[in-house]
């Protein structure tokens, strides 16, 4: 007869046992795990000692190896228990993942999305995106965030955000992409520089000029400075600042030149007397992409979206290239 507490367990086979952890003892070793001491750990669970060390020590028994090493002020975690922390953290995180959406079914809300994403498709493509899914289903809620490339890969990865859209020129990290969108990317001018009279430029023609660019971890800031390398030239860069509108702001004061996205300079060009010049290179059109952990076990929520998102283009092709 099973003696074992009984609650809510998650189940992990291993090759010669089925071992069945209480969720409640691997919230309560997580605890002990950040405070890294019983008697504080105790004060924040609002438990007696005794009951987190017994908790602990079942957790060990269970494990059939320590967790903790006690010391004079307070405890450390053995490699099993850092081992443990990092899959019992995982573990938390789904569950409070799954509370929160059925919670949202129960009030009639039909799920919730998180989306990090680069500057260039939240001021291009994403508002009326969203705002076309929003009307077939109006009860879902959204959380969307601004990053540069490298941190929506980081907040996609370690769960942070459910889907990210970043440049094809960001490495993707072993998670799964589907193409999105395309933009061209365009060099921006005052109106009185020389370059204004050009409709298309070469960048090498343009090197010799300072720029106001974006911050070093964005997509933008990797492609620019590779294609001069490319030339054997350096990217001159005066201000880095993320946002487009302060770029071209700058650009009209004569700070420096900037390329940008066509379609998000268009709504600057005549209230700053800006002069968007063609930049005749293959890069300067590129292609932004949706990235997510595995297609195939999303929710369906998450699903529906990405389908909305990639009308133009097939699920399938999903893929986990590391770009």
């Amino acid at each position: 007869m099973d003696q074992r507490p009984q609650g809510t367990h998650a189940s992990l086979s291993t090759r010669n046992q089925r071992v069945r952890y209480d969720i409640t003892s691997l919230d309560l070793f997580i605890t002990v795990a950040e405070e890294r001491n019983l008697t504080h750990a105790a004060r924040r669970r609002h438990l007696a000692v005794s009951a987190i060390s017994k908790r602990i020590s079942e957790l060990e028994a269970q494990v059939g190896s320590s967790l903790l090493i006690r010391n004079a002020r307070g405890v450390d975690l053995t490699p099993a228990g850092q081992s443990l922390l990092f899959y019992a953290r995982q573990v938390k995180q789904t569950l409070e993942q799954l509370d929160h959406e059925l919670g949202d079914y129960a009030t009639g809300v039909k799920g919730h999305v998180r989306i990090h994403a680069i500057t260039s498709a939240l001021s291009q493509f994403l508002p009326d995106d969203v705002s076309r899914f929003v009307a077939l289903y109006p009860q879902i809620k959204f959380d969307i965030e601004e990053r540069v490339g490298s941190a929506v890969i980081r907040a996609v990865a370690d769960g942070r955000a459910d889907l990210g859209i970043i440049a094809a020129q960001t490495p993707a990290q072993g998670l799964e992409t589907l193409p999105y969108r395309d933009d061209e990317l365009t060099l921006v001018v005052p109106g009185g520089h020389p370059l204004a009279a050009r409709e298309s430029v070469r960048f090498k023609q343009v090197l010799a000029h300072e720029f106001v660019g974006p911050h070093l971890e964005s997509s933008m800031h990797t492609l620019l400075t590779d294609e001069a390398q490319k030339l054997g030239r350096a990217l001159k860069l005066r201000i880095r600042i993320s946002s487009f509108d302060c770029m071209c702001r700058m650009v009209s004061t004569g700070l420096g030149l900037a390329v940008l996205p066509r379609s998000v300079i268009n709504q600057y060009l005549r209230s700053h007397r800006l002069k968007a010049v063609t930049l005749d290179e293959p890069w300067a059109r590129r292609s932004l992409l949706l990235v997510c952990k595995k297609y195939d076990t999303a929710s369906p929520t998450l699903k529906a979206l990405i389908e909305h998102l990639s009308h133009r283009h097939d699920t399938r092709a999903f893929s986990d290239r590391e770009r």
